[in-house]
């Protein structure tokens, strides 16, 4: 076993035993843990995971597809430019990614709770300031809060739901009240964006998407044209850079995202040296592609990032708000018929694991079989009303790797036939109205590796006498398309963390079912899984909270909602030979907070 896995297993051991540890006490603290205590003592000088000896300067330049019409990335509409959210604006904690779920003070200086965590209390650094010079003061906090719980994105309204009221307790403290037992509350107050108030004084924030933010982060925007680029300066002045929490973190002095058509494009223009880094998700492509002359002579270098991170979902996601994905035989028929096996082996010569559950390669899986114990528990109350095999047990379907997966597809038309389709003298499915089975896949353009996964369906489709239309469109309408729920099928990437918690009422809760914006593109209406969700937010202990995760996994993946692709146990970055990152990786590997945050620019010394 590498030393990267052995720390990654040795953290999480750590992590799990200290759930018997005493929990956070009325007092202020310099972190919170979602359980336990966080990892790093009292005065701790940097994060594990970052350098604090790294060089600071140089720039990185990173490459999008699609294209970008907003500067306000904590609203629903537009499509956001890259680095703002993560860069300009900062939060009363920040989160160690060495960690499930841990979080230590940034703008704040402590943090205090009781131990039912109905309430949380902040108090703020004397010293935060924003970009413009003026203090960050608790007006600005509340402020912010109030107009995010209200104006902002979804993922903003959910947890506001729960807060019965945010008031300041002294010049620099301010405390939030919650309305009922949710643990994770007190730690996602902790991360939301403070904005300054005196800034957005006369412009109405949930329309603003060409206001320019002031933020107190370590960056401020210094170029943009809108749609084709965005460039984030580092701050000389800003107020946060000897923090221990951000000692060795945010070296690089410019970054910049180009944005082109396609994926294609990226990588073409990454092989040209336009960009410096490029993650590439194929792994045929990483062993096939990768032998340009920059590779050769050493002027970019590959490398292979473990994580210890849950596979999330990717796939096509079926939705339910349509009659004709309301039957789970209908689901089900979907996914014999999509061959796995064989779209692997011809995209990606089968070299990745296929995703089996939402939390795959994780111990928040779902397990084989019949549920057991707690997870048979929590379930069992919902009994009548889950698909089959959520309690029973639930795989997905293997087909045998030939083109035409005669097998499966002959399971595909008898439960199509007891749903009540039937294929005409045409060859076309029809229900008993003379309805034939069909619907619309919206993709965004550009996307060649989902186009190419599409059209091997498709035709596997065609073969049951279903033909659906597949649209493609630009990035603009994508994002519109999929904030109303305007599709038959649509492409779905989602990342689960180590702790999940409120977030996955946003992903899976009832209200996305109607209101726009949610990650519920599924529109599955479930009682069992919002109730997996509060017993997860309730759980004192990591075993009850484990086994709420599972049960709620095994509801997501016996749901029949998404016909999961494959995932990479590892990130695959390949940068140029200037761009440099520590030794000693964090436990969720390439993720939010690792690149760039502790890289750094560094040329080679001339001899």
């Amino acid at each position: 076993m590498s030393p990267i896995w052995k720390h990654g297993f040795h953290v999480l051991a750590l992590v799990f035993s200290a759930i018997l540890a005493p929990a956070v006490h009325a007092a202020p603290q310099q972190g919170i843990a979602m359980y336990g205590d966080p990892a790093l003592p009292s005065g701790f000088t940097h994060l594990p995971y970052a350098n604090p000896s790294a060089p600071r300067g140089g720039q990185i330049r990173f490459g999008e597809s699609g294209s970008f019409d907003s500067l306000n990335p904590w609203i629903l509409n537009g499509r956001p430019a890259q680095g703002i959210a993560l860069y300009v604006a900062e939060s009363l904690m920040a989160r160690s990614i060495d960690e499930p779920f841990t979080l230590y003070g940034l703008l704040a200086e402590s943090i205090e709770t009781d131990e039912a965590r109905s309430w949380v209390e902040f108090t703020l650094r004397p010293g935060a300031r924003f970009s413009d010079g003026n203090p960050v003061t608790v007006e600005d906090v509340i402020w912010s809060y109030e107009t995010l719980g209200t104006q902002g994105h979804p993922r903003y309204q959910t947890a506001w739901r729960k807060v019965a009221k945010i008031e300041q307790t002294g010049p620099r403290s301010l405390r939030i009240t919650f309305t009922e037992p949710d643990r994770e509350l007190a730690l996602l107050m902790g991360m939301r964006p403070v904005l300054e108030k005196a800034q957005w004084q006369g412009r109405d924030f949930s329309t603003g998407t060409q206001t320019v933010p002031i933020g107190s982060g370590p960056y401020t925007v210094s170029r943009i044209d809108m749609g084709r680029f965005i460039e984030l300066k580092r701050n000389p002045d800003w107020w946060g850079k000897d923090l221990p929490v951000n000692v060795g973190r945010y070296n690089i002095d410019t970054m910049r995202w180009d944005y082109f058509g396609d994926g294609g494009v990226v990588f073409e223009a990454f092989k040209g040296g336009e960009i410096d880094t490029f993650r590439e998700t194929n792994a045929a492509k990483w062993a096939r592609d990768y032998d340009f002359p920059a590779v050769r002579d050493g002027r970019v270098v590959k490398e292979d990032i473990p994580h210890h991170r849950p596979s999330g979902i990717t796939g096509l996601v079926m939705n339910t708000r349509l009659p004709v994905f309301q039957d789970w035989r209908v689901r089900e028929a979907m996914t014999l018929a999509f061959n796995f096996e064989f779209i692997s082996r011809t995209l990606t010569g089968g070299a990745e694991p296929r995703i089996t559950s939402y939390f795959a390669n994780s111990d928040l899986a779902m397990r084989p079989g019949p549920a057991e114990g707690r997870v048979a528990a929590l379930l069992d109350p919902f009994r009548a009303e889950l698909p089959p095999g959520t309690i029973e047990g639930y795989a997905l379907p293997v087909s045998d790797g030939t083109p035409l997966n005669r097998a499966n597809n002959r399971k595909a038309i008898r439960l199509l036939e007891d749903a009540g389709w039937q294929v005409d003298g045409a060859g076309i499915l029809r229900n008993g109205a003379g309805v034939p089975l069909t619907f619309e896949i919206v993709l965004p353009q550009g996307a060649s590796e989902t186009r190419a996964i599409v059209d091997i369906y498709t035709e596997a489709l065609r073969r049951l006498g279903i033909v659906p239309r597949v649209t493609m469109v630009d990035d603009a309408q994508f994002q519109m398309r999929k904030n109303s729920y305007d599709f038959g099928m649509t492409w779905m990437v989602l990342s689960l963390s180590l702790s999940p918690g409120n977030e996955q009422m946003l992903y899976w809760g009832s209200r996305g079912v109607t209101e726009p914006g949610s990650r519920n593109l599924m529109g599955m209406d479930s009682p069992a899984a919002e109730a997996m969700i509060r017993a997860m937010l309730e759980a004192e202990s990591s075993e009850d909270f484990t086994a709420a995760v599972q049960a709620l996994d095994r509801i997501l993946t016996a749901g029949r909602y998404v016909i999961p692709i494959w995932y990479a146990p590892i990130s695959r970055i390949a940068h140029i030979r200037e761009l440099h990152f520590p030794e000693r990786l964090p436990l969720y590997g390439d993720w939010p907070g690792f690149q760039p945050e502790v890289w750094w620019y560094e040329a080679e010394q001339q001899q």
